[in-house]
């Protein structure tokens, strides 16, 4: 459905998903407790649809000392759980598989990137 139409009876669930992703960084602070406010410069997320599978990534960018990958982990967290809820009217077994950080820089520890790209 998603390939074909991009939405549902809800609406368009891609572009929904985004706005709800790029909300849900923003508001990270809320969410997570010890998690500080930080001044987002720049959120973008990407939605990569291959087969009955949708891979959702988030680059998140700020100028503070800190890193940002829980704002990039929400709002990939909270894209997901829009598709489902969006979706699930449709196709009841839908599996939410993996949200893991992929690459980090900057903030205290500098560059890291994960060994594997599974």
């Amino acid at each position: 459905m998603l390939t074909e139409t991009g939405g549902v009876a809800k609406g368009n669930v891609i572009e929904t998903a985004r706005i709800a992703g790029i909300m849900a960084t923003k508001r990270t602070a809320e969410l997570i407790p010890m998690c500080h406010p930080l001044p987002i410069d720049h959120v973008a997320l990407t939605f990569e649809l291959d087969g009955s599978e949708l891979e959702i990534a988030a680059e998140v960018r700020c100028q503070g000392r800190t890193g940002v990958e829980m704002e990039a982990l929400t709002a990939v967290s909270i894209a997901t759980l829009t598709v489902y809820d969006m979706c699930k009217s449709v196709a009841k077994d839908i599996t939410v598989n993996q949200v893991r950080l992929i690459e980090k820089t900057g903030g205290k520890s500098g560059h890291w990137r994960c060994d594997s790209e599974e």
